[in-house]
């Protein structure tokens, strides 16, 4: 997988998109690739369908030259405004923006409504404040959290309409 991912990070980088995700589905031989624009100018300068045919194309020759996977159908598409975010970068790219973060291990609640006796908290909505060191500086509750960036099982954007 990691093979693959490289591969196809490496070719997506070349037609200057930025690979989001990928997900392979053993099942029913499907290969999904999220992908953004490197360097957008703004929230609003997204992938459009253009950009998804560009690099299925891209992507359709080069995996029937360079990699044997078996896959029936290859999805390209743009993360959505719900995007995951997993690299540092998302972090830093996202700064100021409202995230829902999910930890592998929960860390203590300092909210205002946390007593002695609450437990570890293992779910997040709040602001990226910034990243520090390997870590994501998330607004939770009016209070600064510090989380590294190793203990976040699943980070999406959770935009305000």
């Amino acid at each position: 997988m990691q093979d693959l991912q490289t591969l196809i990070e490496k070719s997506v980088s070349q037609l200057g998109y930025e690979l989001v995700d990928l997900e392979v589905s053993n099942r029913g031989k499907l290969l999904r690739v999220f992908i953004d624009k490197q360097n957008p100018v703004d929230m609003k300068d997204s992938v459009n369908i253009d950009d998804c045919v560009l690099v299925s194309n891209q992507l359709g020759n080069l995996l029937a030259v360079e990699h044997e996977i078996d896959y029936d159908r290859l999805e390209v598409s743009s993360p959505g405004i719900d995007r995951v975010l997993k690299k540092e970068s998302d972090y830093l790219r996202f700064v100021g923006e409202r995230v829902s973060i999910k930890l592998r291990v929960g860390m203590k609640d300092e909210g205002p409504n946390a007593t002695e006796t609450t437990l570890p908290r293992k779910t997040f909505l709040g602001l990226i404040k910034g990243v520090e060191d390997g870590h994501l500086m998330l607004d939770f509750e009016g209070v600064t959290y510090k989380m590294a960036l190793s203990n976040i099982d699943k980070a999406r954007l959770n935009p305000v309409f």
